[in-house]
């Protein structure tokens, strides 16, 4: 099998998020399990240059959108045994950052004709194209109006994976011929709640559907979670499945991984305390038997900061110390930035992304929160357990597929079900109790290093669905 991955973003050259976690990691723990795979994705201007000096050119030519005739060139890439295609249009990718300009549509339309249109000129010819996210929405609709009839595309199948349904690519339904270059006739396959939507597209048009998690596919059925598509999703479920995101065990290691204070292992996590009182003191907060509770998220609503907000003070008092890292809406930052300034020794705050020091949070931290309103799988409760802080979650999409709470049993964490800010106290104060007990918490902590979420399982289920979308099965 061959299979063609298109994306906005891939680590480790462009991402912003989970997104480009995946994309960066699934088609190498797929090539280790015999899966030809390679990726498609734009070249931006920020991609670090110690990778574009080292591509290929391939060729060029131009890609025809409504009446626009664009440049598009060719970079190739080999990384992890993985091979990728960077698509070139300085016009639309070079640009301060990857995302939020006025044009995302006509960008992103441009790529996603773009991915079609090199697969003749590529010494590769893909059994499947597997899109993700509404940045390449497109690629599934415009392949069954312009390319699926032609021989070289006549047995490519499509598969659209949706990380996060919030982002649809909804504009008005004037763009249809002007920006998107489709015919008046395509206008109900567009249309959607009197938008138009190109998720909606994708979904009717992939051969098959999936998501990031098993919860997820079955909340975004539902009016609360479908963010208005649940309607699609339930006329489109015999097509659709989620299936749970991994991550790399190789580069998320803390026997090998340099980022972080001292190396430890499921088998000797003495190293964890010295990651803990070094975290502590680069942190400039107290080093005392309180637990530290790490938190790298985006500071928005839907990943429960309301929640922390409400009951922050109060944690503090009763015992807990924090590490925040993270950026996202200027509430959230004041707020995180003036407790800070109020409780210094039991608070530390940094503002912005800083890689190294979320491998610090994690291998420091007793603690990991997630109390998200929504989560379509998440990854760092993932890491969490990999480096053995102990994650407490609220029971939502991805969160209630790897979190089981040890309460109540052999579980890696603990969990709580209603969004309040009384039932995520709970949790912790629940975690903290099993914190005094040494004993007890130093077997949670080898109990969760030793959980297995790395992509080895996922993509086995990968191998069945690409499978059984070409008939194999």
């Amino acid at each position: 099998m061959k299979i063609l991955f298109a994306a906005s973003e891939a680590t480790p050259f462009a991402a912003s998020g989970g997104l480009g976690d995946v994309v960066g990691s699934l088609p190498k723990a797929l090539a280790q399990k015999g899966v030809s795979c390679r990726v498609v994705m734009p070249l931006y201007s920020n991609i670090p240059s110690h990778f574009r000096e080292k591509m290929s050119y391939i060729c060029h030519f131009n890609v025809v959108l409504g009446w626009r005739n664009q440049y598009c060139g060719v970079y190739q890439y080999n990384h992890d045994k993985v091979g990728f295609y960077f698509i070139d249009n300085e016009y639309y990718f070079k640009r301060d950052g990857m995302y939020g300009f006025y044009d995302e549509a006509e960008r992103f339309a441009f790529f996603s004709k773009a991915v079609l249109d090199i697969i003749e000129y590529i010494d590769y010819q893909p059994d499947i194209l597997h899109c993700h996210d509404w940045h390449t929405a497109m690629i599934p609709v415009y392949f069954n109006i312009f390319y699926k009839h032609k021989e070289k595309y006549s047995k490519i199948k499509t598969i659209f994976t949706i990380h996060n349904v919030e982002y649809q690519g909804k504009y008005g339904m004037e763009i249809l011929q002007d920006v998107l270059g489709l015919p008046e006739s395509e206008k109900g396959l567009m249309q959607y709640d009197g938008c138009l939507n190109m998720v909606k597209a994708a979904i009717e048009a992939c051969d098959k559907l999936t998501t990031v998690s098993p919860t997820y596919s079955d909340q975004l059925q539902t009016p609360l979670f479908g963010c208005g598509l649940d309607r699609e999703f339930i006329n489109q479920r015999h097509k659709f499945c989620g299936i749970l995101n991994g991550i790399d065990y190789e580069i998320n290691d803390p026997k090998t991984d340099p980022l972080i204070y001292k190396n430890y292992s499921c088998q000797d996590i003495s190293g964890k305390d010295e990651n803990r009182k070094k975290l502590c003191l680069e942190m400039d907060m107290s080093d005392d038997y309180r637990p530290v509770v790490g938190i790298v998220s985006r500071m928005v609503a839907h990943k429960g900061m309301d929640l922390i907000k409400l009951s922050l003070e109060h944690l503090i008092c009763s015992g807990f110390k924090f590490v925040v890292l993270g950026s996202g809406e200027y509430v959230f930052e004041s707020f995180f930035n003036d407790m800070h300034n109020r409780y210094p020794r039991q608070m530390a705050v940094y503002i912005g992304y800083n890689k190294p020091l979320s491998k610090k949070i994690y291998a420091g931290s007793d603690i990991f929160l997630m109390p998200s309103q929504s989560e379509p799988c998440g990854i760092s409760q993932l890491i969490a357990l990999r480096y053995g802080a102990i994650p407490v979650v609220r029971e939502t999409g991805g969160l209630k597929d790897t979190i089981t709470d040890c309460s109540f049993g052999r579980g890696n964490g603990f969990c709580f079900e209603k969004y309040n800010a009384d039932d995520m106290c709970g949790a912790l104060f629940r975690a903290k109790n099993l914190y005094e007990s040494r004993a007890v918490w130093e077997l949670l902590i080898k109990h969760a290093m030793s959980c297995d979420f790395s992509w080895n399982e996922s993509a086995t289920k990968y191998v069945f669905l690409y499978q059984d979308v070409l008939g194999l099965k």
